[in-house]
């Protein structure tokens, strides 16, 4: 999934750190604005200094909570992590369009932008962190010829399919849940809430690509550790 791949996966900070943080911070505020500047003046919007993969779709915003009705989605995947967080994927729907996510930058003429909805559920009976798992592949034939380089090939994902840097958001609650709560830093989905995410794509796309050409698939070792993709597929 980009050269803009800022970890999703944050450590919850200790208290100890929070005392040694407090003590050295009038001496490290200047440098710490310097370092912030810095940051939000890279071109590529990557301040982890990371090389070029491609950014997870885990990378993104909460975006709007607004409640909306749970949609047909095609067959649930179930996903663990290490830490034991467990998740369930289900895709509704793919397709292309200028603002897949609200205003952005007007895609050049002939181009467009691809995207695609799905069901995150927290499986478990207690908080998880709030992750976007899926990644949003397209065939490399429908990526405009200065972008290629920025598609990449994943383990396990079919060949003639590459990922374009992404970004995704929450864009509703499903069927009464409640919003992420703010734990320590970090986002948690509350026990056995479901969002609709959508992933969308940061750069454009040939505007002929077809919501049919368009798969998901979790292939991050951190959910698939025999590294082979899962597809989550559409209804």
């Amino acid at each position: 999934m980009s050269n803009s791949y800022h970890s999703h996966r944050r450590r919850r900070k200790s208290g100890a750190g929070r005392l040694g943080l407090a003590g050295a911070l009038t001496g490290v505020v200047g440098i710490a604005a310097v370092a912030a500047g810095i940051v939000y003046f890279r071109p590529d919007g990557d301040g982890g200094g990371n090389t070029g993969r491609p950014s997870l779709a885990s990378q993104g915003e909460t975006g709007a909570h607004s409640a909306a009705p749970a949609p047909k989605t095609g067959p649930p995947v179930n996903f663990t992590t290490p830490e034991g967080y467990g998740y369930s994927l289900a895709a509704v729907k793919a397709g292309t369009d200028r603002q897949p996510l609200g205003a952005t930058q007007a895609p050049p003429s002939g181009t467009t932008y691809a995207y695609a909805d799905y069901v995150l559920t927290n499986s478990q009976r207690r908080p998880v962190l709030l992750d976007f798992p899926a990644d949003l592949f397209m065939p490399k034939s429908q990526v405009p010829a200065d972008a290629q380089g920025r598609c990449m090939p994943q383990p396990g994902i079919p060949d003639d399919l590459c990922t374009l840097p992404n970004h995704s958001e929450v864009t509703a609650r499903l069927g009464g849940s409640k919003a992420p709560v703010d734990d320590g830093g970090d986002q948690m989905i509350p026990a056995g809430a479901s969002y609709l995410v959508r992933i969308a794509t940061d750069l454009p796309v040939a505007d002929g690509l077809s919501a049919g050409e368009l798969k998901m698939y979790v292939w991050n070792a951190r959910y698939t550790s025999d590294r082979k993709g899962v597809e989550i597929a559409f209804p």
